[in-house]
Parts: C-alpha cells; sequence; structure tokens
C-alpha cells in the first residue's frame, strides 16, 4: 500500500510499487488528464507535479513518488492563471499535449513569477507539441505571470 496526497487528496494505491506513477493516476484514480504519450519521458504529455517539481509520471514508479504531494492538471481547479490565459489565448489545437505544456509552465512560474522568453522556452523545450503551437504557449505563459502578478493581461 502505498500512500500519496494528490491534488490535495490523500490516496492510498494498493499497487505494485514499480507501477508506473501515470498508470495509477490514471486506472486507479480515474485523473485522465494526465496523458500518456511516449511512455519515456520524451514527450512531456504526462507533465505533472510531484512535491511542486515538473515530472513526468510515465517514467516515475509509485514507490518513488509515495509520501508524495503530485498535482495533476485536474488539481488547478480551472481557474489557474494559467488555464486561464491559455483559454484567452486559444493556445490549444488538437490539446493532447496542453496537460503537460501547462503544469511545466505552472512549475516554471512558481519558480519564476516574471520569466523571459528564454526562461520559458528552457522550462518547456521537453514538452513536444505537434501542431507547433509554441509562439502561442510562450505568449501564454507570459500572459499568465501578468495575470498571476494581479495585473492586467
Amino acid at each position: 500500500m502505498y500512500r500519496l496526497r494528490v491534488n490535495g487528496r490523500d490516496s492510498a494505491l494498493d499497487v505494485p510499487g514499480d507501477t508506473p506513477l501515470l498508470w495509477a493516476l490514471r486506472d486507479d484514480l480515474g485523473l485522465t488528464g494526465v496523458k500518456y504519450g511516449c511512455g519515456v519521458g520524451a514527450c512531456g504529455a504526462c507533465t505533472s507535479l510531484v512535491d511542486g517539481q515538473a515530472a513526468r509520471p510515465c517514467v516515475r514508479t509509485v514507490e518513488e513518488c509515495a509520501d508524495s504531494d503530485v498535482t495533476t492538471i485536474e488539481g488547478l481547479g480551472g481557474d489557474h492563471p494559467v488555464q486561464r490565459a491559455w483559454v484567452d489565448l486559444d493556445v490549444a489545437q488538437c490539446g493532447y499535449c496542453q496537460p503537460g505544456q501547462i503544469m511545466a509552465a505552472v512549475a516554471l512560474l512558481a519558480e519564476d513569477p516574471d520569466p523571459d522568453d528564454a526562461a520559458i522556452d528552457r522550462a518547456l523545450r521537453d514538452n513536444v507539441c505537434r501542431c507547433g503551437t509554441y509562439p502561442r504557449i510562450r505568449a501564454a505563459v507570459r500572459r499568465a505571470a501578468r495575470i498571476a502578478r494581479g495585473g492586467v493581461a
């Protein structure tokens, strides 16, 4: 039995320790906003926060994350500044990578509340968007930073 705090709620998972966190989140906890993209940590579609840091649940085991605080896209509640900026700027095309992109942006803004383009590019460089919405993603991160600081978006 492994214990995690997921999206602010205590969760007990009765799974083998080597179960990828991605599958525990999706299959056992029903958090399907965490997307399976590659299974090897290369695409970023599954990016979530583990103890406040951007992490790839497809390559993290439940055992590695035991007693951790995990936040998925569902844990943002729908009104996070990053989510508002994404909607305001109509970032998503197909949308598949967007939960991971958003979570990577949330982690960035927690560390750097006013990132420049180079910082945004570094933080999100390993999150792949097959539709190529990178310019809108960058603009949305800048907008989210302004919203979070209380500025006019």
